[in-house]
């Protein structure tokens, strides 16, 4: 694997904060996060790991002639004081030879088997070298014509989207045994496409499909038609034809024993959030990250990080709004930055390419029930939710 040239961590300076941890938390950190030897022994304390973040993360300053030592010491404060944390990568590849800080992307898939960018084998080789990095991945294998069907230049029939499924299972349980860090996954189907029913019980046994969360694409012309309790055509993505025509509340039944089973197939739903895509002018939202936080586009990764909320209470047990306001906007800045000292995966450029267009950041909280407990809110209760709400 490619390795980037890393920049020197300057020395921690004097007079930084020490995070506090109890026991149980500093030793997560070390076994997790720390910087070790050929010989497994700890290089770092868990200070200087922060530092080691604040500071490379804040190189990326320079692109705009900032000030790298301030903005380090700035963004130091803030993972140190438990105000903001980033996600686990940036922690464990911020300043080091891999550098890559994402956890999770989304690759697309066409109805090719390798000559198109996207083609089914050429998307298992650029998620496997991202599965080597750690990294997880999300795929709608919405576009792949359903199982069966004639494919012209072979004269033979089409695996279908679950066989391709189960390839890429098999696949990513390869390298995960490798010995690299295990990457989530996460397949998403349409609900109109031919073999959802397919999709829906593709892990029925638990031995099956292992490496995967799987989850329905489901529209509002379906929903409807669940709540109207009428037929849904099922279509063929390659031509557009009507396979076949079912009762909508069959496949949502299935969808409900299925999950009531065994927690899957989870449900996406795909209207509502390209009705609020920011950039619906490069690309429809197919599929999420494996966790199912953010709709992405292709090629796009997820740059995230929290809020700590437990830590922005002020005099008197009320919430400190200024600081949680300067934590939010620190924070940002942060994450921006980690959009561009990323270092991705340097066999996919349109991994960088795609990050570098649309900046996409996601930002969320934790803590919220500490910080109802300290100023006296009780949780699940209507002022909670009024509380909640204005927090946000």
């Amino acid at each position: 694997m490619e390795e980037k040239h890393v920049v020197e961590t300057l020395p921690i300076p004097e007079g930084m904060a020490t995070i506090e941890l109890n026991d149980n938390a500093r030793t997560v950190l070390m076994k997790r996060y720390i910087r070790r030897d050929a010989d497994g022994q700890p290089v770092e304390t868990v200070e200087e790991m922060l530092w080691r973040v604040a500071y490379h993360v804040a190189l990326a300053e320079q692109e705009w002639g900032g000030d790298v030592l301030d903005v380090a010491k700035q963004f130091y404060n803030l993972i140190a004081t438990k105000c903001f944390l980033p996600n686990s990568p940036t922690f464990t590849g911020a300043g080091t030879p891999l550098g890559q800080l994402a956890a999770c992307f989304v690759l697309p898939i066409s109805d090719d088997m390798g000559r198109d960018s996207a083609g089914i084998f050429q998307t298992l080789r650029d998620a496997a070298l991202i599965q080597q990095t750690g990294g997880g991945n999300g795929f709608s294998f919405s576009c792949l014509r359903h199982k069966g069907s004639l494919v012209h230049s072979s004269a033979g029939q089409a695996t279908g989207p679950v066989g391709f499924l189960r390839v890429y299972d098999k696949a990513f349980g390869e390298i995960a045994q490798g010995g690299s860090r295990r990457g989530a996954n996460m397949g998403v189907l349409r609900v109109d496409h031919p073999d959802i029913c397919e999709f829906i019980t593709c892990k029925v046994e638990e031995n099956q499909i292992t490496n995967f969360n799987i989850s329905v694409g489901v529209t509002d012309g379906f929903m409807q038609a669940v709540s109207d309790d009428t037929a849904f055509d099922l279509i063929a993505p390659h031509t557009g034809d009507i396979v076949e025509t079912v009762q909508a509340r069959e496949i949502f039944d299935l969808m409900v024993r299925q999950a009531h089973n065994n927690g899957e197939p989870g449900v996406l739903f795909l209207d509502t959030a390209n009705r609020s895509n920011p950039l619906p002018h490069l690309y429809q939202l197919e599929a999420t990250n494996p966790c199912g936080e953010q709709f992405l586009g292709p090629y796009e990764n997820c740059c995230l990080g929290s809020i700590n909320l437990a830590q922005h209470i002020g005099p008197g047990k009320k919430v400190d709004w200024e600081k949680l306001s300067q934590s939010v906007t620190l924070a940002t800045r942060f994450l921006d930055d980690v959009v561009t000292a990323n270092s991705y995966v340097p066999a996919l450029p349109q991994l960088r390419a795609a990050a570098q267009q649309a900046r996409r950041i996601g930002l969320g909280i934790m803590g919220l029930s500490d910080l109802m407990y300290q100023v006296g809110v009780r949780y699940g209760s209507e002022e909670a939710q009024e509380f909640a709400a204005q927090v946000m």
